[in-house]
């Protein structure tokens, strides 16, 4: 994250990318010739690559250069809209010349800003730096002076980011993740597989979704990375427009809950109820509201999609849930409830593919009219993937194709055994 260049070396190299010239490039960016060929030398010898192509009427970007200077573009973008959205945030100012801002504004202050903003002190931004604690704080108050706008805050447990000084931490965090990308990309250029994917998953991608996509992607990709973050989706959600996760895998939310991002669907998931192999209401042919009414149950919390797909069954029917529940998030640990106990649960057949294919689980026959979630994507709406994110994001939809149309196949038996049965 840390790993950024000098903000005003990436506009020269962005400058003269556009202008082919150093020296035209000098006079945008206020730096003298000497100091940007000094820049771009230095950026050069640490990506160990060379950006330019030098000739005797100019400067041509080579193929890692056109793709860093689009991340720089991308980056500097991001940061100009941060502070414009940060000014009209602290005082409604809604027209100013962030340019002037942006040329003002360093590297080293938006670090500090973010360190601040995770640690909650200077003393823990410090720390996560590993420089002094007056270097952090002053940096910090730079930063406010040069935006005129109050963006730390004291509070009883240390300092609090204002809501302005919030909108730049996520803009430089995002600005900061777009120069790494292009890095990335030009170490991919030179074919170094070595990339990382962040993905956030929630519990319907886990068992069969996202394991077979790591697994064919890891097979083409083996010196990649892959990071997997579990959690609660306001979490995971907020991970995500953080620039903290890249992909966020499982059930989607409508309406959207944030406009900054995008959600795409995969397929559709058809929750089923579930019980131990040998539960006694296996012995009904058909099941009644009544019956699951008596049971107990195994379901997800409040406010969750899961939830209101398991009050819809008894809303439909015009009851009351049933009140004997145990609220539960995590996959094994509603297992090993149900396996030890006449607990039901509602769950997507795929969730549980190993259990019903190993016999542990039955499903319970009890048609849920309407009871299918959108399982898919959500992405940042702005999020630029490189290549072999976008490898990965393709293998994810093909596999959710794939799902989808199994998905089909055991709805169709599962209805033509409940006809069966109604006969």
């Amino acid at each position: 994250m840390f790993k950024v260049p000098n903000l005003r070396h990436l506009r020269a190299i962005s400058e003269v990318v556009k202008t082919g010239s150093i020296s035209k490039a000098s006079e945008t960016v206020f730096l003298s010739q000497p100091a940007i060929t000094q820049a771009i030398s230095k950026l050069e010898k640490s990506l160990n690559c060379e950006l330019f192509e030098r000739a005797s009427d100019g400067m041509t970007p080579t193929d890692q250069g056109e793709v860093f200077s689009e991340r720089i573009d991308r980056a500097l973008d991001t940061i100009s809209q941060g502070i414009a959205d940060s000014l009209k945030q602290a005082n409604g100012q809604r027209k100013s010349n962030v340019q002037r801002y942006l040329y003002n504004i360093t590297t080293t202050q938006l670090k500090a800003l973010i360190a601040v903003s995770n640690g909650g002190s200077f003393t823990e931004a410090s720390r996560i730096l590993e420089v002094s604690q007056s270097s952090v704080y002053r940096a910090a108050k730079d930063l406010e002076d040069i935006l005129s706008i109050t963006i730390f805050e004291k509070s009883s447990n240390g300092i609090q980011i204002s809501k302005a000084g919030g909108i730049l931490v996520i803009a430089s965090k995002l600005a900061f993740i777009e120069i790494n990308q292009g890095i990335e990309e030009i170490e991919l250029l030179e074919e170094n597989y070595k990339s990382t994917i962040t993905v956030g998953c929630l519990p319907l991608a886990r068992t069969c979704l996202l394991p077979q996509t790591m697994n064919q992607f890891l097979e083409d990709y083996p010196d990649c990375q892959i990071k997997v973050i579990d959690g609660p989706y306001p979490d995971l959600l907020n991970h995500l427009r953080h620039g903290n996760i890249d992909i966020l895998i499982g059930a989607l939310r409508f309406p959207s809950p944030s406009t900054d991002i995008r959600q795409e669907t995969l397929f559709q998931s058809k929750n089923t109820i579930l019980s131990r192999k040998d539960h006694p209401l296996q012995s009904k042919e058909k099941l009644s509201i009544s019956d699951l009414k008596e049971a107990s149950w195994v379901v997800s919390g409040l406010n969750t999609p899961g939830r209101s797909i398991f009050e819809e069954i008894f809303t439909a029917h015009d009851e009351e849930a049933p009140s004997r529940l145990v609220e539960a998030s995590s996959q094994m640990l509603v297992r090993e409830l149900l396996m030890g106990s006449d607990r039901l649960t509602i769950l997507s057949q795929h969730q549980v593919k190993r259990e019903l294919d190993e016999g542990q689980f039955r499903i319970l026959p009890f048609e849920c009219r309407s009871q299918s979630r959108p399982i898919g994507l959500t992405m940042r709406k702005n999020w630029h993937a490189t290549s072999v994110q976008s490898y990965f994001v393709q293998l994810l939809r093909q596999n959710g194709v794939q799902l989808m149309l199994n998905l089909r196949h055991c709805c169709a038996y599962f209805l033509s055994k409940l006809n069966t049965l109604s006969l």
